[in-house]
């Protein structure tokens, strides 16, 4: 009996600890892959954007001179 309490008690501290990690390791992952590139995607698309909004400004300019 008493070889079957610290057996226990660490098996189940190791299984904890184990899960306790993978939760961080799978968080850190899912940043990684997912969160960091979608943010870098946005702030593509609103460079992008900004420079189509600054070539019609332009582009409308130019047009107005014309006339």
């Amino acid at each position: 009996m008493s070889d079957l309490v610290p057996l226990v008690y660490y098996g189940g501290t190791f299984v904890l600890f184990f899960f306790w990690i993978y939760g961080i390791a799978s968080f850190v992952l899912d940043v990684k892959n997912k969160v960091v590139p979608g943010i870098r995607r946005y702030r593509r698309g609103r460079k992008k954007l900004a420079e189509k909004r600054r070539r019609e400004r332009e582009y409308e300019e130019k047009e107005e001179q014309l006339y």
